[in-house]
């Protein structure tokens, strides 16, 4: 959150300092199916942030034998569908999302699930963009898979409009927005919220050592997401930024935590 790029340094201050840790080690330690929604309406369709880091996550779980499965909504479901495990969730229907998470949640064994930068529901039942737009009708609900979860739920954000901000709803009063009211475990807050998984991916590779963030590409991610239509969430352009930031700023986060965990050499020593 070096950049603190909307006030996602001060809502830090309202969380119990080892969050990304704490998170992780959820991630890490489940034995069973992990469920990761993402996927944010924009313009007609989804924007960057966000999936990138869900896929990113996606591989490095999947490289660690974890059983993941991608939940979004269309567009970006039916973009995905064949190239992940995924499972669809219905459109402007809060009702029926809940009866599909107790249905999933009843014949399904579930160690974790977690929400990166996925619309959560404001104190009126409904779904706001940053601009306070009511985006409701082009908006589907992950919310009910983290309140009526049987185990531990994360979140990553970086506005206040995303699942997981009600944990720090209070703090939220000091932003400019209408924040979302659904709560998590664990939340994870980031400049990017691509960049909060970065975070997640840094501690799954220290303990596993093995470079897992040295196997994600994300500008090659983030090329894929763009031929599928995507656009960025602030310019809302079809381009490879991410909330306005070129590859290059993801990519040396990336690098950075590869710097901290030992698997890429610090810029002033000598490669052997």
């Amino acid at each position: 959150m070096a950049q603190n790029l909307r006030g996602m340094a001060q809502i830090q201050k309202a969380l119990q300092p080892g969050y990304v840790y704490r998170a992780a080690k959820q991630l890490f330690a489940a034995q069973e199916q992990i469920l990761i929604a993402t996927g944010f309406p924009v313009a007609g369709t989804f924007e960057t942030d966000g999936p990138v880091g869900a896929m990113a996550l996606y591989q490095a779980l999947t490289t660690l034998g974890k059983e993941v499965k991608l939940i979004c909504a269309d567009p970006l479901y039916r973009k995905i569908a064949e190239d992940y495990n995924c499972m669809p969730l219905p459109l402007n229907d809060v009702v029926g999302a809940h009866q599909q998470a107790q249905a999933y949640y009843h014949h399904h064994r579930v160690s974790c699930v977690l929400a990166i930068e996925r619309p959560g529901l404001n104190a009126q039942g409904r779904y706001t963009n940053m601009r306070g737009e009511d985006i409701s009708s082009g908006c589907a609900s992950f919310d009910p898979y983290m309140t009526l979860a049987p185990c531990p739920t994360l979140a990553i954000g970086d506005g206040g409009n995303e699942i997981g901000m009600g944990k720090v709803s209070e703090a939220l009063e000091q932003l400019a927005i209408t924040p979302s009211v659904t709560s998590c475990d664990e939340l994870v807050v980031a400049d990017v919220s691509n960049w909060g998984a970065y975070g997640l991916i840094a501690f799954l590779g220290l303990w596993r050592q093995q470079d897992l963030l040295g196997d994600i590409d994300s500008p090659a991610l983030l090329r894929y997401c763009s031929e599928l239509g995507s656009v960025d969430g602030v310019t809302l352009r079809n381009e490879l930024t991410e909330d306005s930031l070129d590859a290059s700023h993801g990519q040396g986060i990336i690098n950075q935590l590869r710097q901290l965990t030992g698997f890429l050499p610090q810029e002033n020593e000598e490669t052997p």
